[in-house]
């Protein structure tokens, strides 16, 4: 009896997820974050049954670790949960909002335990922290010029490139996704690429602060 009452149970439940997928099936994500901003938590859920693969992931992708891959995705879901009335879908598509706060997240705990590795050598005065120190300013300083010249590129580019890279997504995915065919994601991602390597190209003022100051002695 109690195999048959669970089995009853479980194809309830199926049945109600199945019945809330259809209720959202019509929506775009832009306007299940509208839904969500209304504290609405079954849309949520429909958010993470949309994106939460592609964003465990990334999220694997960038901190290597299952749990810590997990704790990004959560705390990136509790980011939207909480901050979905700051979304502007005129600024970006939500999938790529959602994908950037996922990527943020999972950078902060890549930082956070490599901070933690680093305390008793730095504790023993290690020889290599303030070499360290420049290479982590360098790259920080090159990430913000590659994301700076990604916000000048053209909003399909910017929007391909994006969910390439910080997605996962491959070229006919994007396709898909996007309702586009497969041969004008690839001319916006050349295209995007092109631009982006021209604008990295470019001199920029902030430069000159890498360079040594003349002494004034």
């Amino acid at each position: 009896m109690n195999r048959k009452r669970e089995h009853h149970e479980s194809v309830a439940m199926g049945q109600t997820v199945s019945t809330m997928s259809r209720a959202f099936a019509h929506l775009s994500d832009e306007a299940v974050v509208a839904l969500i901003a209304r504290s609405d938590e079954q849309a949520l859920a429909e958010l993470y049954d949309r994106l939460g693969h592609v964003a465990y992931g990334l999220a694997v992708r960038v901190v290597r670790n299952g749990a810590l891959a997990e704790d990004a995705v959560q705390d990136a879901f509790l980011t939207v949960w909480r901050n979905a009335s700051t979304f502007m879908p005129e600024r970006a598509k939500a999938s790529t909002w959602v994908l950037t706060l996922v990527h943020r997240r999972a950078v902060d705990l890549v930082r956070r335990e490599q901070r933690r590795r680093a305390e008793p050598l730095e504790a023993a005065g290690d020889p290599a922290g303030e070499g360290s120190a420049a290479d982590a300013v360098w790259l920080r300083y090159e990430r913000e010029r590659v994301q700076d010249a990604l916000r000048r590129l053209p909003d399909q580019q910017r929007e391909a490139l994006e969910l390439a890279y910080y997605g996962g997504f491959s070229q006919s995915e994007l396709a898909e996704r996007l309702g586009q065919p497969i041969g004008t994601i690839k001319s916006r991602m050349f295209s995007g690429l092109a631009r982006l390597r021209e604008l990295l190209a470019e001199p920029m003022p902030e430069e000159r602060t890498w360079e040594p100051k003349p002494s004034t002695t």
